[in-house]
């Protein structure tokens, strides 16, 4: 049976989910020898500082190099923050990011099981709560980024809007917006992307 989700909810989910972990290089890792429980420790507390005690034994920091454009991601289930080892390169925006992904962390940890926009309103809240207010979505650090083709076109059958996307969707995905205003934010089989085109670029 093909899981049925939204788009926006399928976007989240890549997002959050996080290949193995891979060192950058021997160097690098002998550079961050000693940083990754430091960070822990001080995401752990913040998390309690928060009322989240649940999770902040849970809680674990890694250094991940597969990240590429990334400053930081952030698995939820795997209660698991990843880190882009070019922060090394930018020291004083480890902390920053350190915050940001754990804001995603503690948004989730209150909405309990209930789905909730990434950088939405409790996002926001949780960032305010781990004093970064102005935190912003995205970071202005200078990685490269990683320009791919937008091969498949896909497109709602209801509203008509048409979603672009490097990969083909291997799962039951539908239109956000349509699933919210008619049925509840759930799953509806009559708002299924439906592949439009697939070519060399669009």
């Amino acid at each position: 049976m093909p899981l049925l989700r939204q788009l926006e909810f399928v976007l989240v989910g890549q997002a959050l989910r996080l290949p193995k972990s891979e060192r950058a290089s021997d160097a690098l890792a002998l550079q961050f020898q000693g940083l990754e429980p430091d960070l822990e420790r001080q995401a752990r507390e913040l998390l309690r500082t928060n009322g989240a005690n649940q999770i902040a034994t849970e809680l674990r920091v890694e250094w991940n190099s597969r990240l590429k454009t990334a400053a930081g991601r952030a698995d939820y289930r795997h209660k698991l923050i990843s880190l882009n080892p070019r922060l090394f390169e930018h020291p004083a925006e480890i902390d920053r990011t350190l915050r940001h992904e754990l804001a995603h962390v503690l948004a989730q940890f209150r909405a309990g099981r209930r789905r909730i926009l990434p950088h939405g309103p409790e996002w926001r809240q949780a960032c305010r709560d781990l004093r970064i207010a102005d935190e912003k979505r995205c970071h202005n650090l200078p990685f490269p980024a990683i320009k791919r083709a937008r091969r498949y076109w896909y497109r709602c059958p209801h509203c008509q809007r048409d979603f672009h996307r490097v990969r083909r969707i291997k799962r039951a995905v539908a239109c956000l917006a349509c699933c919210r205003a008619h049925n509840g934010g759930e799953f509806d089989a009559r708002f299924r992307l439906q592949l439009v085109r697939c070519s060399g670029a669009l």
